[in-house]
């Protein structure tokens, strides 16, 4: 039996529904539920303070689990709830003045471009947006000609929300690394998708989600943050779990990454989180990577096959996320119709990825995405109803 083929038969949604909604938010496996619902069990059995004492254990495992899948110290490791509040969480940490550039991507995420836009209203900081490349993807050669004193901060969407592209994240860093320049990476869309080394990329910090490709619960997320910067950046707002009341007008900030979180967890969802990347360690992110790409591939090619319907998708690299439009249809109906057959996509507006919809014409994609637990026959079935609806 393949790997995906027992994860599939571990993931009681396959049962029900083709999920190709998997950027959205992947199917959990059964371990995964159980970790969950069982964690509640016990709270309302014994109550919330005692579950946790109880399991402290399997809470305090995310930060290893996370650290092997990211490769790095378990103290870089933060537990937040959601990625768009751990990237806020280090992005608002640090120290702009007004002059100061950001440089970012035309494939840029709506929520971190919002950000930036605020940042620049309220201090005075100047938002730079890298050009591409002639693949779509942020052009190295560019951000190398564009950096001088004035950068803070690199900040790039590692896998943007609107299409297949893969930034290259590395050559990123490697820049960063020489002009010693802060690099935020936004992995959101690529953890638990592909293997990730921040020792490698070379990021400052980098922030992720646990529903989407890690197949963990809603509402859990991870900020990665680079031990060596840890203490020159002070979070936005602090409680006595990310700092300590010393004395009548004394506070004293932990010293790790765990400053970045407050004291009120979802505890179930960090052992559902931890067991979410357990599991998916087991089977290897390179051959996760590797399946992901190849069923995106194969829907790829079928899709142009289909009249009226044009693929989007950027970049020499393409990973598990397929865009599309149809000729005179309405995203949001392509959505609804699929879903009336129990097939799962969703539509990424021109609003999520503004610069770079706009520069291309763009307006509402429909959005499907792949996972590797997801199987050929699936796409065949996929594409063949989505002809059958046209």
């Amino acid at each position: 039996m393949e790997f995906w083929e027992k994860a599939r038969a571990e993931t009681p949604g396959c049962k029900n529904v083709l999920h190709f909604n998997n950027a959205g938010a992947a199917l959990m496996p059964e371990v995964v539920i159980n970790a969950i619902t069982d964690h509640i069990r016990l709270e309302s059995e014994i109550g919330g303070y005692e579950a946790a004492e109880r399991k402290r254990k399997e809470t305090e495992h995310l930060y290893d689990a996370a650290a092997s899948m990211l490769n790095c110290s378990p103290k870089e490791i933060a537990f937040i709830e959601n990625a768009t509040r751990a990237w806020d969480m280090a992005f608002y940490s640090l120290p702009f003045r007004a002059g100061d550039r950001i440089l970012t991507a035309a494939s840029e995420y709506a929520s971190n471009f919002i950000s930036y836009l605020q940042v620049a209203r309220k201090i005075g900081v100047v938002i730079d947006v890298i050009p591409s490349d002639e693949s779509g993807a942020v052009s190295v050669d560019a951000l190398a000609n564009m950096m001088d004193q004035r950068v803070k901060l690199i900040a790039i969407t590692h896998v943007p929300t609107n299409g297949g592209l893969v930034n290259p994240a590395a050559a990123i860093g490697k820049i960063a690394r020489e002009t010693n320049v802060l690099y935020l990476l936004d992995a959101c869309q690529s953890a638990g998708q592909m293997p990730l080394d921040v020792k490698q990329i070379g990021c400052s910090m980098l922030s992720a989600t646990g529903r989407k490709f890690i197949r963990g619960p809603r509402a859990t997320g991870l900020l990665y943050v680079d031990h060596r910067i840890i203490e020159m950046l002070e979070p936005v707002f602090l409680d006595m779990h990310a700092a300590t009341w010393k004395a009548t007008e004394k506070y004293e900030i932990r010293q790790d990454a765990r400053r970045f979180e407050n004291w009120e967890q979802n505890y179930a969802g960090k052992i559902g989180l931890a067991t979410a990347i357990d599991y998916g360690m087991q089977w290897g992110l390179d051959r996760i990577y590797k399946r992901i790409q190849s069923l995106a591939k194969m829907l790829r090619e079928r899709l142009v096959q289909i009249p009226k319907v044009t693929v989007h998708d950027l970049g020499k690299e393409k990973c598990g996320i397929v865009t599309f439009s149809v000729e005179g249809a309405d995203p949001y109906q392509i959505k609804a119709e699929l879903g009336a057959r129990k097939i799962n996509v969703t539509v990424s507006p021109k609003s999520s990825t503004l610069i770079d919809m706009q520069s291309r014409g763009l307006g509402n994609l429909v959005r499907a995405s792949v996972h590797y637990y997801n199987t050929d026959e699936e796409v065949d079935r996929f594409c063949r109803t989505l002809s059958e609806i046209l």
